[in-house]
């Protein structure tokens, strides 16, 4: 037997006892679960940040007004969904709310049906915020695995993020590839006043000469559309001398501009990654400009105790996408724990999915008894192409070059071997 659909909810606040209960009856006969309230501070115990629902109120009120009421519930959530109800002497003000983010108005006397069609709309704004919501926190948790762990580098790094959220400085994170340093900054980025707004990944060793000034740095550009929100630049150490010199100009004045042209403000954070080691590829000029928090992220290695709680998260995360039972970890934490992982935390959660589903380091099926040959040379191809992808960061082309095959070869034997390129360029992000 099929659920019943659940109602959306609403809240409803007039002091007009009559106009209050026709609104409610018809927003109840319309397929809304209403509670209704004579006055806003009552109103207000029954809203919290989480509410699923349309809030519908009169603007003109005794002590709290519709436009108060408004405001205190958008410092709650800019994002809850408020119907103001004016007279026609309170349309200026109402317009004004709109402005500052509240969902709707109408005019009194106004059409029931403009109410419940705004109230729906509200509705379904409302559930996909918070459904994007959850997703995001689930984004959050996996990409905070690689803070996994109570090594003193890493319960540091844990600790910055929320002082480092809402800071008025540019940051650059220095460490090697597969040990987090994207989702380090992602963290930052969604624990801020800025994860309302874009975060934009700009990868500066694959910025052409061409794109520079037509694309990144132009009015209404790639950067520009990342106002109010974060520009990560990714391998900023492999960026070009022509690149490196527009990044200083927009670290300095904020400004993107191309020639001819006044220079527009755009309200950005900057967080760029440096490969460890290779600091010196990038200008005194523009790193000395970035690094406002210098941070590095630890290779594996240098914090193996933190394996066994990474490789219990990682192997959880498998077994729910794959939808069968968690392995026993016993076997295979001490070993784990010895491996030096060039590919650091990212190696360890494809090495983690392979154990969960029954596979050794070379990719070959855990059995007493030899596989056929046939086998053996697909679980080495296999393992080859995925290494070759992982060592380029994604990139297909590097990988092709990698290992000196035709492109039709390559994308021949991946279709083959099952290989789920895009699962793997996920996990490279």
């Amino acid at each position: 037997m099929t659920a019943p659909t659940p109602r959306p909810p609403a809240v409803l606040i007039d002091d007009d006892d009559d106009l209050r209960t026709a609104t409610a009856q018809l927003l109840t006969l319309r397929g809304f679960d209403v509670r209704a309230f004579a006055d806003a501070a009552t109103a207000l115990g029954h809203i919290d940040a989480n509410f699923p629902g349309v809030v519908i109120t009169d603007v003109r009120m005794p002590g709290i007004s519709g436009i108060d009421l408004f405001e205190i519930l958008h410092e709650r959530d800019p994002d809850l969904a408020v119907i103001l109800i004016t007279g026609h002497g309170d349309v200026a003000m109402a317009v004004t709310a709109i402005k500052a983010g509240a969902w709707d108005f109408l005019a009194k006397p106004f059409d029931p049906d403009a109410l419940v069609a705004a109230a729906l709309r509200a509705v379904k704004a409302r559930t996909l915020t918070l459904e994007n919501r959850q997703l995001r926190a689930a984004a959050d948790a996996e990409a905070g695995a690689a803070l996994i762990g109570t090594t003193p580098a890493i319960v540091r790094l844990r600790g910055m993020i929320p002082m480092l959220a809402d800071a008025a400085l540019d940051l650059v994170i220095e460490g090697q590839f597969g040990t987090g340093r994207e989702h380090f900054a992602r963290l930052v980025h969604r624990a801020g006043r800025r994860s309302r707004h874009r975060f934009l990944k700009i990868d500066c060793a694959t910025v052409t000469l061409p794109t520079l000034e037509r694309e990144l740095f132009a009015r209404n550009g790639v950067i520009a559309r990342a106002h109010r929100g974060t520009v990560f630049l990714h391998n900023l150490a492999r960026a070009g001398a022509t690149l490196q010199d527009h990044l200083v100009r927009l670290a300095e004045t904020r400004t993107v501009a191309f020639e001819g042209a006044d220079p527009d403000p755009v309200d950005i954070r900057i967080i760029a990654s440096i490969d460890e080691g290779e600091r010196y590829r990038v200008s005194p000029a523009l790193y000395h400009r970035l690094a406002g928090v210098p941070l590095r992220m630890p290779r594996l290695a240098e914090r193996t105790g933190d394996v066994p709680a990474l490789l219990a998260h990682f192997i959880g995360i498998a077994a729910r996408q794959h939808d069968i039972a968690m392995p026993s970890l016993a076997d295979h934490v001490h070993r784990l724990a010895m491996s030096n992982w060039p590919g650091n935390v990212l190696e360890l959660a494809m090495a983690a999915e392979r154990l969960c589903l029954g596979l050794d380091e070379g990719g070959v099926a855990v059995d007493t008894a030899p596989d056929p040959l046939p086998a053996r040379l697909d679980a080495f191809e296999r393992t080859a192409i995925v290494e070759a992808v992982t060592a380029s960061e994604g990139g297909i082309a590097g990988a092709i070059e990698r290992l000196q095959i035709p492109r039709k070869t390559f994308y021949y034997r991946v279709k083959r071997l099952g290989i789920d390129l895009r699962a793997l360029r996920a996990h490279l992000s």
